[in-house]
């Protein structure tokens, strides 16, 4: 019903966000900006915690998780490609991606609606619970209060180099006029890797190999300090191999995600997975908030000052750039690495869920 709910509002909105009436100001900008950000939450809500219901199987759930996020990439990459097949200007091309976005979105809700079963709603208790009362299980759930923290670390590590990324082109890289083939190299780089991490987490298990693909992101943005004025190819590389861990940034937390919901299945007797997903997403959301609002008033504090050329303060640039993701990144790791719920406490789990009946 979430789902469904979301359609009547975003699409529309989404629309009139890219073909605007003539005359459009800043109320239409916010009130559809408003609408299509409400309708993504109602729909992406629900779709990652149906898909955390699709399989009791660990293995399973980060193969659902993996196409999903796989396919969101590949979204980007299309929103990036769409431009170059469409003649005009920035309204011709905002035109087209609205087309193909709806023209996409339309028959995939239609096959999704008619095809994709839904699990069986768990029993309510008489009563709305307080928002507290829901609440205080996720807290007292160490797996839970772990697998959040490293997902704001994470998403505050991630959310610092893209907040970032179009000075480090202009006044590091002095290359302005690559920084959308850059980005295009790293979010396709990011879905084609995710069938990889797939596969490393059937071997190593999903905290393992999400530790190792942040690992691998340290290494790569460690030679992030090297480049200069016409690095860009360097950097191409760069945004390739840190790329490749992206897809497993955007894959596994999900799919651990979705082992934690047996525990808390197990331990409050209720199928909670939206609440779960809800609050790992204000998670994600929080980090990448953190990153803009605390990197890039704490770059000006830094003495780096775009407005003079980007020559001042291009230290603290880099610095904030590469060197802050590394550290929120190993810290990260350090929650995650002795995560308990591997696949072979997920199986138990699922035997002691079924034993009672759940």
């Amino acid at each position: 019903p979430w789902v469904l709910a979301a359609l009547p509002g975003a699409a529309p909105a989404g629309w009139l966000r890219c073909v605007p009436p003539a005359g459009a100001g800043p109320l239409h900008r916010f009130l559809t900006a408003s609408l299509v950000y409400l309708g993504w939450t109602m729909l992406n809500i629900a779709h990652t915690a149906w898909g955390a219901e699709l399989s009791p199987l660990s293995h399973q759930r980060t193969r659902v998780n993996a196409w999903r996020e796989a396919a969101t990439l590949g979204g980007i990459v299309t929103s990036a490609l769409v431009p170059a097949f469409v003649p005009g200007g920035v309204a011709d091309d905002l035109r087209a991606l609205a087309l193909v976005t709806l023209g996409l979105c339309i028959p995939a809700f239609a096959i999704l609606f008619a095809t994709v079963p839904d699990a069986p709603s768990s029993p309510r208790r008489p009563g709305s619970p307080a928002l507290r009362a829901l609440i205080a299980p996720l807290l007292a759930n160490a797996p839970v209060r772990r697998l959040l923290s490293a997902w704001v670390l994470n998403g505050f590590a991630n959310g610092r180099p893209a907040a970032l990324f179009l000075l480090v082109v202009t006044h590091l890289l002095q290359a302005e006029d690559k920084a959308g083939p850059l980005l295009l190299a790293y979010f396709l780089a990011g879905s084609l890797a995710v069938p990889g991490w797939t596969r490393g987490a059937a071997g190593l298990g999903k905290h393992r190999a999400w530790c190792v693909a942040m690992l691998w992101a340290c290494l790569i943005f460690a030679f992030v300090p090297f480049l200069g004025a016409g690095d860009w190819l360097f950097f191409l590389v760069i945004c390739i191999l840190s790329g490749a861990a992206l897809g497993a940034d955007l894959a596994l937390p999900p799919a651990i995600q979705a082992d934690v919901v047996d525990l808390d299945t197990l331990e409050t007797g209720e199928g909670r997975a939206g609440l779960l997903f809800a609050v790992s997403s204000m998670a994600q959301k929080l980090g990448n908030a953190l990153a803009v609002g605390i990197g890039l008033p704490l770059l000006e504090a830094l003495g780096f000052r775009a407005a003079e050329g980007g020559t001042a303060g291009l230290s603290a640039l880099v610095a904030l750039y590469c060197g802050a993701p590394v550290v929120l990144k190993l810290a990260a790791i350090a929650l995650m690495w002795r995560f308990p719920l591997d696949a072979a406490a997920q199986a138990l789990l699922r035997d002691r869920l079924a034993a009672a009946g759940r």
